[in-house]
């Protein structure tokens, strides 16, 4: 029981929460209030809303990290008032972000010696890192343009359709036109051959793709790269290549050594990757390192030194807290090589398990990879009397969180279920999560045919009435068009979210 030790009323001091006059009050929701509450009836009342999140270890829509040692707990809370730009008054923590990028471009195979520093910068996730790299090729582009007289207004960047949005962004916020290689039915993710068709003397750079969002599926980074240096030799051109590494940047490396498709490959210039994802931190950090010092051009890096000395600094935020970054630094420490191996391993077999028991149904088509990110995406073979959309919303009973969507253009007409699997989803999980799929199926399956009985017998009574035509809709279509005028409704008073 929560004590409130107030003294904005009388005897008030000595209730709890539940008994003081705050029980009877709405929380704000468009002004801030005049008077103060009790510290202890503000946790209690955020808390109690709060209890209507969803179950984030449940949440298998989401790559992010939601689990971490309490040790590494412990120094997040240490370090929470931190602001890492302030790297005169925080040396220390500068150094961290500094080993976290040299670990991370030797991991990626980058061509510097043992003692050479890397050049890379930390971020609040993937989205900035993308945004710094697009922005390096796109000066590099344009200065090359300059030298030698020719026009540089309209640039454009080539990826597939099954990009992140946050390319989509870059695009928009930078003026850079995104040409996108359409994906087809049973090939989710960028074909290297159509994307070099597509490049031309404006392009600042291709991106590829290590684990689609939609499938977890790598592109091949390798074909691409001796497609675009052929291009580049035939052309005169010096295309690169970005590899958005987000998701898989943190399992290739470990469980696919031999997969080339990082900076062993001549045209990367630029990698990115997700520390908050399966780099097992909790979000917001993300990592871009460069190839060289000369591929992230001069000019863009700012100097200040109002903060005590000299500080470099190249990022699109400027105060940020330092907890994740010394968090990051921690993983990979305490993890090193074995320990991350081993921990994807372990979403690989427990992906590969939850993978043949959804085969095992006879009801999905399996479109991931067994050699990419470690997820389910799959489709109904079947869903003539309900869809994956369905089975997503009745999961939800159960407290699984579980998304469904259809595919990029030109493959829009496939809807898949996708399941992420993370390190703190278990073998026990997978194997519950397996039983609540099949309940689900069953209630579905029983619900149709409760359905398409009241529609024979809708059917026959609309005969004998109007010469045989229905004039009655069917007891799910009905359903179906009640839920979604609610949700309309929904929508209509929260606005967009």
């Amino acid at each position: 029981m929560v004590i409130s030790h107030s003294s904005s009323g009388a005897g008030e001091s000595a209730y709890n929460t539940f008994s003081s006059r705050y029980a009877r009050v709405e929380l704000p929701r468009y002004r801030m209030p005049e008077k103060s509450v009790p510290k202890e009836t503000a946790y209690q009342m955020i808390t109690d809303e709060l209890m209507l999140d969803g179950n984030p270890r449940l949440d298998l829509a989401s790559f992010v990290t939601t689990w971490m040692e309490p040790e590494c707990d412990r120094l997040i809370m240490d370090s929470i008032n931190k602001n890492y730009v302030d790297m005169d008054e925080y040396p220390v923590t500068t150094e961290l972000q500094n080993r976290c990028v040299n670990m991370i471009a030797h991991l990626f195979n980058a061509p510097i010696n043992e003692d050479e520093k890397a050049i890379g910068v930390s971020t609040v996730g993937s989205s900035e890192a993308i945004m710094l790299a697009g922005l390096a090729f796109k000066r590099k582009w344009a200065n090359k343009r300059k030298e030698q007289g020719k026009p540089y207004d309209k640039p454009n960047i080539v990826t597939g359709a099954n990009v992140q949005v946050c390319w989509e962004k870059f695009a928009r916020y930078f003026e850079v036109e995104l040409k996108e290689v359409k994906l087809t039915e049973g090939y989710y993710v960028m074909n290297p051959s159509k994307a070099v068709e597509m490049v031309d003397e404006n392009t600042i750079c291709v991106a590829a793709i290590l684990g689609s969002t939609l499938t977890g599926e790598y592109e091949d980074v390798k074909l691409l790269n001796d497609l675009l240096v052929e291009k580049n030799k035939e052309t005169g051109w010096n295309v690169p290549i970005h590899v958005d590494a987000a998701s898989g940047g943190f399992i290739a490396p470990f469980l696919h050594p031999e997969l080339e498709w990082d900076f062993r490959l001549p045209l990367v210039k630029s990698i990115n990757v997700s520390g908050h994802k399966y780099g097992l931190v909790y979000p917001g950090v993300g990592w871009v390192v460069w190839r060289s010092k000369g591929d992230l051009p001069e000019e863009l890096i700012f100097h200040i030194n109002y903060l005590g000395t000299d500080q470099p600094t190249f990022t699109l935020n400027f105060s940020k807290g330092a907890s994740q970054i010394i968090a990051q630094y921690y993983q990979l420490i305490r993890l090193g090589f074995q320990g991350y191996k081993h921990i994807m391993e372990n979403c690989q077999a427990n992906a590969a398990v939850l993978r043949e028991g959804m085969e095992a149904t006879g009801r999905f088509s399996i479109l991931s990879k067994e050699d990419g990110v470690p997820l389910v995406a799959a489709s109904l073979k079947d869903s003539t009397n309900f869809s994956v959309f369905d089975v997503s919303e009745n999961l939800r009973r159960f407290g699984w969180i579980v998304p469904a969507y259809t595919m990029a253009p030109d493959a829009e007409h496939v809807a898949v279920l996708r399941i992420v699997i993370r390190e703190d989803f278990s073998r026990s999980l997978a194997q519950r999560l397996l039983a609540d799929i099949n309940k689900v199926l069953h209630e579905l399956d029983a619900h149709a045919v409760h359905a398409i009985k009241a529609t024979a017998t809708q059917t026959g009574k609309g005969a004998a009435a109007d010469n045989g035509k229905v004039t009655q809709k069917s007891v799910l279509d009905t359903e179906k068009e009640f839920a979604a005028a609610c949700m309309s409704l929904v929508r209509k008073k929260t606005g967009v979210c």
